[in-house]
């Protein structure tokens, strides 16, 4: 049995704005720290849960059942950014309500190797309010600065965004009970983050029953929940991790739960190989 210590990376560079606490001590961040020890891109994506050419597609229903829109996930890339080979992550949603639309669509350019972001997009539309926002982060000065020229400070030189956040969860082990308390978003003031494995479940989606690990995620965002929200996401119960259910609140709909209905995923194809026979040699 290999010692959890081995995976402890509190202390590094990297890691030292997140605390991870759990009924077995600090079992560090598996799938980073193996990224951390990549030499090659080709050991990056291997050592992560998701890659390039990976695509998720959800609907989205209200509280009370009623399909209202659909959302997509998706990377692509690699994407040079001021030097830096990233993975551009993306979100759209599309949504309507009693005839009232509303689009919601992010981008987030993710430094694998490094586990961080160097820049963020996010677009909103609705009839109740338009926002568009444009960052770019600078993780070694610890800074950011947005296209309409506000700057601010980061507590971390490892710094996410909202979107690339929900990726970097992805990477945490599993521990019903852990919690992480995290000061890695980019805005100091939406600090800190906390992260929670509350229990495995079994849902039922229209792939069909899915084996999920129960995430809660409690983040500061003024703007969407006047203080803190709580974004609960249902993580399958495997090495990919992909976010089978998303439950959190959006503009005009309220409560919106997104579950997914369909994958493309490098992980998924690399578990099925592994499963395969391999076929004797004559």
């Amino acid at each position: 049995m290999i010692p959890l210590s081995v995976f402890d990376l509190s202390n590094t560079r990297l890691f030292r704005h997140a605390r991870w606490h759990s009924p077995l001590g600090q079992p560090g961040f598996i799938a980073l720290a193996l990224v951390g020890l990549a030499s090659s891109q080709t050991q990056v994506e291997n050592a992560l849960p998701f890659a390039v050419g990976e695509k998720l597609t959800y609907e989205v229903r209200v509280a009370n059942g009623s399909k209202v829109g659909t959302a997509t996930m998706w990377i692509d890339g690699p994407v040079d950014v001021r030097g830096t080979s990233t993975y551009l992550l993306h979100f759209d949603s599309r949504i309507r309500l009693l005839f009232v639309p509303a689009v919601s669509r992010s981008s987030s350019w993710f430094d694998p190797a490094r586990g961080r972001s160097l820049r963020f997009f996010k677009h909103e539309r609705n009839p109740l309010s338009h926002h568009d926002e444009s960052v770019d982060l600078y993780p070694d000065e610890k800074r950011w600065k947005s296209a309409e020229g506000d700057t601010g400070q980061s507590l971390s030189n490892a710094p996410l965004d909202e979107l690339s956040f929900v990726y970097f969860v992805r990477t945490l082990p599993m521990i019903p009970g852990a919690t992480l308390t995290s000061d890695r978003h980019f805005d100091a003031s939406r600090n800190p983050t906390t992260v929670k494995v509350i229990r495995r479940e079994v849902i039922p989606t229209p792939m069909g029953e899915l084996h999920v690990f129960l995430v809660e995620m409690r983040v500061r965002d003024p703007q969407h929940y006047g203080g803190e929200g709580v974004i609960r996401i249902h993580l399958t119960d495997d090495e990919c991790r992909l976010p089978a259910r998303i439950e959190s609140t959006m503009p005009v709909i309220g409560t919106a739960i997104l579950t997914i209905d369909s994958e493309n995923s490098r992980c998924r194809e690399r578990a099925k190989n592994r499963e395969t026979p391999t076929r004797n040699q004559s």
